[in-house]
């Protein structure tokens, strides 16, 4: 449990396994908002050229991934052989293209991509998009990520 000391924030770091094959770390930002707090845990955070994501939960079965989509930008068009993904737009509107078909989701709404299904989000708006996308499969390296369009020429 966390406890505060003076100005600081002691974090007991007893159970935590080092995972230096993961290259993960653990970025804390503590805000003083009237009479609390907030403590955020983030495992690992990646600027893109497309916005952001920070990595929130993984395991061996998932990893859970809160991303940051600029306005008037988009990820690559792209399948995965090892996972599947769930998105939930949380803000913004998401413009979705699954196997070829476009369509727009609204903050509440979710998309599944199952393994092997070719998949992209954008951002044609003017203001940020955010989602929260749940992977499940056996791996989730950013290796198992085959483009097939991207911007960004990567």
């Amino acid at each position: 449990m966390a406890e505060r000391r003076g100005k600081g924030l002691q974090i007991p770091l007893h159970g935590f396994k080092s995972r230096p094959d993961l290259h993960t770390y653990i970025k804390i930002e503590c805000r003083t908002n009237s009479s609390r707090s907030e403590v955020k845990v983030v495992l690992d955070d990646s600027n893109r050229p497309w916005g952001r994501y920070e990595i929130l939960q993984e395991s061996a079965v998932h990893k859970v991934k809160c991303i940051y989509v600029n306005p008037g930008a988009r990820l690559s068009y792209q399948r995965h052989q090892k996972r599947a993904e769930h998105w939930f737009i949380v803000s913004g509107i998401a413009t979705v293209v699954l196997d070829g078909q476009t369509f727009t989701k609204q903050p509440g709404e979710t998309v599944d991509v199952a393994i092997g299904q070719l998949h992209r989000i954008g951002n044609n708006s003017d203001k940020e998009l955010v989602f929260i996308e749940i992977q499940t499969g056996t791996y989730f390296g950013e290796d198992d990520i085959e483009r097939i369009e991207d911007d960004f020429a990567r």
